[in-house]
């Protein structure tokens, strides 16, 4: 019976590859990347693909191959990205930020065919990297002049334009991102065109993104939330305009000129903005409701009306594609699965738990990873009967939503209880005096540790330890409360804004954590 339906295998055949041939067919004419002076329609970003997939050919890059990305934001990620889809190769845009030992390193992990790199701002570290890895690999400058025949430009320009790629399939891998993967060392994971497509559907529903959106492609692209926005936008058929890095007097000129609805603006940046923007100088008015940015909510920049707006929220991580439990999906806390995901709460084996239960974050579907590249055994330590093991800690609440508890692998041991900081901090937050926190682990001879919380309290309030303590002990098992607690100015944080937990075991004496993950 099924041999009759063989035919039809390759029709199924389908990648973002084919995504921009059908865009270029249905919307030929429509602006789809604006970057400085390049601005492209469909159908030349179609062209200019064919050509850069043309060129990566001649540059020896077969199905499987990988290319790395040394540069920061720029249309051209969006355009390697397409080629690979349509060639078999697989992208990584690596952290621009990196040290050039960071970069040897990914440069001898990742070991790509072919490498395109920035000179501007970056270019010491890349070419210190290059200099260190000796492999006879294809160098190609994406920022430099025209008239020299090796950048990406002239190359491009010299390349002949084909439309006849062989279909692939959807499961073929596409997007490497570094995580930490938990294991002290960053590793690439592999998502594929099927979850790349479906993660971006989810995000034109989520964010209200249509053909006449216009999405300021403005956070890292190293970070897949920031990838997810600007596919969501391509997928719906509407513009991604891109900066290199974030300048506020760049960033509202932007939104003025491309009168763009839809952003990656964290809030540091979104202050900043503000404070320029105090006098209204620039029309900001197709994003934001007031001309100081007053009205910023989230990184995600979206209408207010989006459901995402409305219902925020969930849970997510690069392995399973980003943010993939959704408030606006119902239920409450985290929310619910995207429809092409399964999530269960398991034990360290990986039965299923009971309502209620905290325990590991299993997933399967379409959605997650194809695994990590060139980490064979943490990809069989992280399937599970069939599931990923996310190494989260979450737990089902009575009307089946998911409540995100923590990362597994922070966790403090008193006697034989294990105990999560961020449930803790949690509760904590709930305090009206507690303006930040954070729960750390402190040795105890006796017990391992003991749990203590660093409280950052609201201006005027002076509270004591014991009101805290008191707090805790009413909303969570008493073995969970503070034993101790400390009062901060401040608590320090990392360049993406979370609380530096080691910068805080550091200045107040935490240590002695139980081996887990």
């Amino acid at each position: 019976m099924f041999a009759a339906l063989a035919p039809y295998k390759a029709v199924h055949r389908y990648g973002l590859g084919d995504l921009l041939h059908e865009q270029a067919r249905s919307r030929p004419d429509d602006i789809a990347v604006v970057d400085g002076k390049h601005r492209f329609t469909y159908a030349q970003l179609d062209e200019r693909v064919n050509r850069l997939a043309a060129m990566l050919r001649e540059h020896g890059l077969r199905k499987g191959d990988r290319i790395l990305w040394l540069g920061q934001n720029s249309f051209r990620v969006l355009e390697v990205l397409l080629a690979a889809a349509r060639t078999g190769g697989i992208v990584c845009p690596a952290n621009w930020r990196a040290s050039a030992a960071e970069v040897a390193r990914t440069l001898e992990d990742f070991d790509p065919k072919v490498v395109f790199w920035q000179e501007a701002e970056v270019g010491e570290q890349n070419r210190k990297a290059r200099g260190d890895w000796q492999h006879g690999r294809s160098w190609i400058q994406h920022d430099g002049e025209e008239h020299d025949e090796h950048c990406y430009e002239s190359l491009l320009a010299k390349s002949p334009s084909l439309d006849e790629f062989e279909p692939l399939e959807p499961a073929t891998p596409l997007l490497a991102i570094y995580t930490a993967a938990f294991t002290g060392a960053p590793a690439a994971a592999l998502l594929n065109h099927e979850s790349l497509l479906l993660t971006a559907m989810m995000g034109i529903q989520g964010q209200s993104i249509t053909e006449k959106s216009g999405y300021l492609v403005s956070g890292p692209m190293f970070h897949v939330g920031v990838l997810m926005g600007t596919l969501a936008t391509f997928l719906a058929g509407g513009r991604c305009a891109f900066v290199a890095r974030v300048d506020p007097v760049e960033l509202l000129q932007m939104i003025q000129d491309e009168h763009l609805t839809h952003a990656f603006i964290p809030q540091p940046t979104a202050q900043q903005m503000g404070v320029v923007n105090a006098d209204g100088h620039y029309d900001v008015s197709s994003i934001f409701a007031k001309s100081d940015l007053s009205d910023w909510r989230s990184p995600l920049v979206m209408p207010p009306t989006a459901p995402l707006m409305t219902h925020p929220g969930g849970y997510g991580q690069t392995e399973i594609g980003g943010l993939s439990v959704l408030a606006w999906l119902g239920g409450v806390a985290a929310g619910r699965p995207s429809p092409f995901l399964q999530i269960k709460i398991g034990d360290d084996a990986g039965n299923e738990l009971p309502r209620g239960a905290v325990g590991e974050i299993f997933a399967r579907g379409p959605l997650v990873m194809c695994g990590y590249w060139n980490r064979p055994e943490e990809n069989a330590r992280r399937v599970v009967n069939g599931w990923h093991r996310t190494n989260d800690l979450g737990k089902r609440l009575p009307d089946g939503s998911l409540a995100f508890v923590g990362p597994k692998t922070t966790m403090i041991k008193s006697a034989l209880e294990n105990i999560y900081p961020v449930e803790i901090e949690t509760c904590l937050r709930e305090h009206e005096a507690v303006a930040d926190v954070c729960v750390i682990g402190v040795p105890d001879p006796v017990w391992s540790q003991n749990v203590k919380a660093v409280i950052v309290r609201r201006p005027g309030r002076t509270d004591a330890e014991a009101d805290f303590i008191e707090h805790c002990r009413q909303r969570l098992a008493s073995y969970k409360k503070p034993k101790i607690v400390v009062f901060a100015e401040s608590l320090p944080r990392n360049g993406a804004g979370q609380i530096d937990r080691a910068a805080v075991d550091a200045a107040y004496g935490g240590g002695g954590y139980p081996s887990v993950g």
